[in-house]
């Protein structure tokens, strides 16, 4: 479609990418920005059924999410990922919206939830900062650029952060869990009972957006294809891996959080070092050391999972903009040298700051605030994904010339059925995260809002649907300036064409 050919401005842009990812690169940036450890302890908080819901979906969700974009990455390899995606399935419009909703959820999600678990964590383990001194807003203040630098260099050094992070985290939670099983031997645990893991409406409802939170992202590194060795062949295999990785790093830790913590103890913010504090008594004299040690091992991998999504989110919304849907290309531009758009990188730390200081005046306390602002960035990124899903199953059959290097060995038919069954989960996930307890109470449950959130339903809701009216209107006066960029399309010639594919 020739309105969907690529901007003058964003074929400039693709001559500046450097060639940086290998596979190898991919699956550790996947495993860093998707795998969370801070949505173990607000997941393990529903108990046994949590353990329940985090298998059914790593089956019936999961499954089929990968198997569409990994067919879908590796045929549509242009810088930009799933905001070419849309484009070229519904158009610019739609895009913007769905690069918006994607983008927009790292800065938050970095801002008002992680650099309030990394303080949180700081405080209790290391040294105390009181909740809203100087030294707790210069903390979180610190920790937004930290990863914010990790993506204004360039991505041959900047990539190694999310990397070791990945790295650290997988060898953290597989510590943990053996030293889980050493405790059991020693103390035995927590008594569950095959009722337990018994699936509920009121589970299915709590934790499902927060699982799929946790399961959602692993086509974003399509976001940098422009800058892979061999996307064609190097994403299928990267998701496939970093699925598997993920489903292990969330199932045998959650069992093993439930194994040694009751549910009624279990806190969001800080559910994983309950269980860390616990089993850490198998190393007597030896604990509090480890303890502080894997602390501080924590706020690293907290922050380089901030500075994957940065890396993968700001490459997005960059080629957004270039393509002429956000404002008129000012923020489409990569650093000619560093090949790395930071224009948006620094607009990304602007909003996590502005978030942070607004999250901040939120009155509850560190708990509630985590909650409320990682509920805002799940809705978010849910909502973004009522477009992309929708997007892979549309490309399949828009452009069946298209060479697909992998291909789900099912008709086009049952490849949107595995799409439609992904959208069914993200839509029912939506709905619950921007209006919890709505659907709970429509079904006769009990739901005592300000016991679950610290916070009235009112101040929740005026703070997440002004979040998403805010963006709205953002990405409508974007769309509107970058009017000029889009009249500006790309005269096809061989390389352009290259691009568009």
């Amino acid at each position: 479609m020739v309105s969907n050919q690529p901007t003058e401005l964003a074929a400039e842009q693709h001559a500046l990418l450097h060639k940086s990812l290998r596979r190898f690169d991919i699956v550790f940036l996947l495993i860093a920005a998707v795998v969370g450890l801070e949505t173990l302890g607000q997941v393990s908080g529903y108990g046994a059924e949590a353990f329940t819901w985090a298998l059914v979906l790593a089956v019936f969700f999961l499954v089929p999410y990968g198997l569409i974009f990994a067919e879908t990455g590796a045929a549509f390899s242009e810088e930009g990922g799933a905001y070419t995606w849309v484009r070229d399935a519904f158009g610019r419009p739609a895009a913007a919206v769905a690069a918006i909703l994607t983008w927009i959820t790292q800065p938050v999600w970095v801002g008002g939830s992680m650099a309030f678990l990394a303080a949180e964590t700081v405080s209790s383990y290391l040294t105390p900062i009181e909740h809203g001194s100087l030294g707790d807003y210069l903390f979180k203040v610190v920790f937004i650029w930290i990863t914010v630098l990790a993506a204004v260099v360039s991505l041959q050094k900047g990539k190694w952060l999310p990397t070791s992070g990945a790295l650290l985290k997988v060898g953290l939670l597989a510590f943990f869990v053996l030293t889980t099983i050493v405790y059991a031997v020693q103390n035995g645990v927590v008594a569950l009972h095959p009722g337990d893991f018994s699936p509920t409406l009121l589970g299915l409802f709590g934790s499902v957006p927060i699982l799929l939170f946790a399961y959602l992202g692993f086509e974003s590194s399509n976001s940098a294809a422009g800058e892979m060795e061999n996307p064609a062949r190097d994403v299928p295999v990267s998701i496939f891996r970093s699925c598997a990785t993920a489903a292990a790093c969330y199932l045998v830790p959650i069992m093993a959080i439930l194994l040694v913590v009751p549910a009624e103890d279990i806190t969001g913010i800080g559910g994983l070092f309950d269980a860390v504090g616990t089993v850490y008594s198998v190393y007597g004299g030896a604990a509090d050391a480890l303890l502080e040690l894997t602390a501080v091992v924590f706020v690293y991998i907290l922050m380089s999972q901030g500075a994957a999504w940065m890396i993968i989110s700001d490459r997005m919304q960059a080629m957004t903009a270039a393509d002429g849907s956000f404002f008129g290309g000012f923020f489409g531009r990569f650093h000619r040298g560093l090949g790395t758009p930071v224009r948006v990188n620094m607009l990304s730390g602007v909003v996590s700051t502005t978030f942070m200081l607004v999250a901040m005046q939120v009155t509850g306390d560190g708990a509630s605030i985590f909650g409320v602002v990682l509920t805002i960035s799940i809705s978010t990124f849910l909502l973004s994904y009522l477009l992309v899903i929708p997007a892979a199953i549309r490309l399949r059959t828009l452009y069946p010339e298209r060479e697909r290097p992998f291909r789900v060995p099912v008709s086009d038919r049952q490849f949107a059925v595995l799409g439609w069954i992904a959208f069914a989960w993200v839509l029912l996930g939506s709905w619950v995260a921007v209006f919890p307890g709505t659907l709970e109470r429509l079904f006769g449950e009990e739901y005592p809002f300000k016991e679950y959130w610290g916070v009235s339903q009112a101040t929740f809701e005026v703070f997440t649907l002004g979040t998403l009216a805010f963006l709205l209107a953002l990405c409508a006066v974007g769309y509107a300036l970058g009017a000029p960029v889009r009249a500006s399309g790309a005269t096809i010639t061989p390389d352009t064409e290259e691009i568009a594919r």
